[in-house]
C-alpha cells in the first residue's frame, strides 16, 4: 500500500519525492509516462492509482501488443462504435466495448488475473472502483483461469472513480471490483476493456 501511495501522490502532484529507498525508480517511471512515448497517438493518461514502474517494464517487455492497442484506440471513435466484441488485426487481442452500468458494491465480484493486465477505460460517464487490501482479503473458491474471487474488509478497501481521460491498469497484484456505483446523477457507462497479456 506504501507503494500506490506514492504512486498516487506522484502522478495528482506531477512531483515526487522518493521517501523510500525501494522507491527510487519512481520518478523514472513517472517522466516516462508524462512522456506518452507509448501511447501512439491516444490521448489518455494512466489513472493515479496505476503502478507506473510495473506498467512501463510491462510495456518494454511486450512492447507490440502495448503498441497495438494504444494504436487502434487512437484511430477508432470510441463513442461512436457499437458495443461489442472487436478484435485488433494481427494480434491476439480483443478490444470490448461494453455499454453498462455501475451496481452497488454488494452486488459486484471481486476478481484478479494472474496471466493478463486488465486495461478499462471509460468512454462516457463515470465508472465506480475498489481496490482490495492484500492483508485483510483471502482468496474465495478456487482459481478460474484467469480470474480469482476473494473475500475481503470493505472498511479497508480504497474507493475511487474513473471518468474520460484517463485509463485504469490493473496488474495481478491489484485485486478489485469494477462497475462500482457511484452515487452521481447517473451510473450509465461506457467502457473499452483490453485483457494484455502480462509477461512474468
Amino acid at each position: 500500500m506504501k507503494k500506490l501511495l506514492l504512486t498516487l501522490g506522484c502522478l495528482a502532484a506531477m512531483t515526487c519525492v522518493a521517501e523510500a529507498a525501494d522507491t527510487q525508480t519512481v520518478p523514472d517511471a513517472r517522466q516516462w509516462t508524462l512522456s506518452r512515448s507509448w501511447s501512439n497517438g491516444f490521448d489518455a493518461l494512466p489513472d493515479v492509482s496505476t503502478d507506473l514502474e510495473e506498467f512501463r517494464s510491462q510495456y518494454e517487455r511486450n512492447r507490440e501488443q502495448w503498441d497495438a492497442m494504444f494504436e487502434w484506440l487512437a484511430a477508432n471513435n470510441l463513442t461512436a462504435l457499437p458495443a461489442g466484441k472487436h478484435p485488433i488485426e494481427g494480434t491476439g487481442l480483443t478490444v470490448s466495448i461494453q455499454d453498462s452500468k455501475n451496481e452497488p458494491l454488494e452486488k459486484r465480484k471481486t476478481e484478479s488475473h494472474r496471466d493478463h493486465i486488465d486495461f478499462q477505460y471509460v468512454v462516457k460517464g463515470t465508472e465506480g472502483f475498489v481496490l482490495l487490501d492484500h492483508e485483510s482479503s483471502t482468496p474465495s473458491g478456487d482459481y478460474k483461469p484467469d480470474v480469482q474471487r476473494y473475500t475481503y474488509d470493505v472498511s479497508k478497501a480504497m474507493k475511487f472513480n474513473s471518468t474520460p481521460g484517463r485509463f485504469i491498469l490493473f496488474f495481478p497484484s491489484d485485486w478489485h471490483i469494477a462497475k462500482v456505483a457511484t452515487g452521481g446523477e447517473s451510473e450509465e457507462i461506457r467502457v473499452v476493456v483490453v485483457k494484455l497479456d502480462y509477461v512474468h
